[in-house]
């Protein structure tokens, strides 16, 4: 069998949990007129507050287009002058800035996923088709997005699995890095992800490219969630068999009957070493986040774009955070949620009271259709593994040499690539 066509199971490899060290993360600059109102100023503002509460445990990997890698480079210019002391002595890190050109700014779902083995650390790409292709997706075009991940692992070194064409967004996964994997029946079982799979087809393919020994398929997501209900804004991992659920009491809520399918379920369920899983409720926002006539103001769709209409509920939910190394960068609505905030923050610290609670307000990002989570991808902490070693120890393997395998015939997979560097 050729090396390069395994699989991150075959080779020992899985996906950590989130809540575990890492290397960084990666994020992208603002820009889509369809997705960031005003020229992306607000979205700027608030993706820079969240890069700025992430820095201060771990770096940034920062993508930019041309138009406004300029503007990017200020901001990690800035930063890194504001800080300087700090980053010096490790106290704080840095924003590295390089030219990559994307669709829009959503890294969750279109970076690589990460798999490691011990202290070795590999990517995962999978096709990307902008939350459901010509079935129901978002915008018409998603070349550059599908792109980027195969392109950011050439450039940082990373030997990369390829599961494409497998149709798969990094905000409908969610691992604990001990064999349980958790998604949701709305987001994968959609017509615009992978409908020539069934659904046992399907969670091979997550126990193949994840390492996983077990599939929790949650029922539903968060109540009009536009990525056809990704786990990651209804159902989170914070520990092993323990998670957080979004949760609302009322039950003329919209949102009740998914939450409450979505508990009952999980009541049901062990994880993949056997053990009950543990729920704590985290209530979403008090009011309701609505698109307001303000909010509005600048954007400009292209043809067969989604489109937003005033008096459109967007759909909040505080479990859309981001665990860095020293905290949990969470939304925070503002206004009539003020009280809601504070309680999501207070609950968070009490699940990890390690780890520093840090608000963020994410409006600006929620008008764009996800929120802190979906912005962010985790590096897990460990050393990329080269495409030569991997290539030195497939040849080995075989009894070969390099050359010779290459003169035998075998080709490299289109996801060999060689170190880069930013």
């Amino acid at each position: 069998m050729e090396y390069n066509r395994t699989t991150p199971s075959a080779d020992g490899y899985y996906m950590p949990a989130e809540y575990e060290p890492h290397k960084g993360c990666i994020m992208i600059w603002p820009q889509r007129p369809g997705s960031w109102k005003k020229d992306a100023k607000d979205a700027e503002q608030a993706f820079c507050a969240v890069m700025e509460a992430i820095t201060k445990s771990e770096p940034v990997y920062l993508a930019a287009g041309k138009k406004v890698l300029a503007r990017a480079e200020a901001f990690a210019a800035q930063q890194k002058e504001k800080y300087r002391e700090a980053i010096a002595c490790g106290r704080h890190f840095p924003v590295t800035v390089f030219e990559a050109e994307t669709d829009d700014a959503w890294a969750r779902d279109m970076a690589p996923t990460f798999v490691k083995k011990g202290g070795s650390v590999r990517a995962v790409n999978w096709s990307f088709n902008a939350w459901g292709g010509t079935v129901d997706g978002l915008y018409a075009s998603w070349k550059l997005d599908d792109a980027f991940a195969l392109d950011f692992a050439k450039r940082e070194g990373y030997f990369c699995y390829d599961a494409a064409p497998f149709v798969l967004e990094g905000g409908s996964i969610h691992s604990d890095g001990e064999g349980t994997v958790m998604v949701t029946e709305a987001c994968l079982l959609s017509k615009g992800r992978n409908p020539q799979l069934s659904k046992e087809q399907i969670e091979e393919k997550l126990k193949a490219y994840l390492g996983a020994e077990k599939v929790l398929w949650l029922p539903r997501g968060i109540y009009l969630d536009e990525t056809n209900e990704h786990v990651d804004n209804v159902c989170a991992f914070v520990g092993p068999a323990e998670v957080v659920l979004a949760w609302t009491d009322d039950p003329k809520d919209p949102q009740y009957p998914l939450s409450l399918e979505t508990l009952q379920y999980l009541e049901l369920q062990t994880d993949a070493k056997g053990r009950k899983i543990i729920v704590h409720k985290l209530p979403i926002p008090d009011v309701p986040v609505c698109v307001t006539p303000e909010d509005l103001e600048g954007y400009v769709f292209e043809e067969g774009e989604d489109t937003r209409e005033v008096g459109e509920r967007l759909a909040a939910s505080y479990v859309n955070f981001y665990f860095s190394n020293g905290a949990v960068i969470m939304p925070a609505f503002g206004g009539k949620n003020a009280e809601s905030d504070q309680r999501a923050a207070e609950i968070l610290h009490s699940i990890c009271p390690q780890r520093e609670i840090l608000p963020v307000y994410a409006g600006d990002i929620l008008t764009g259709g996800g929120n802190i989570h979906c912005i962010t991808q985790q590096i897990p902490q460990g050393k990329a593994e080269k495409e030569d070693a991997v290539q030195h120890r497939a040849a080995g393997k075989s009894g070969k040499s390099r050359k010779e395998n290459q003169r035998s015939g075998s080709r490299r997979s289109k996801y060999y690539f060689t170190a880069g560097t930013f």
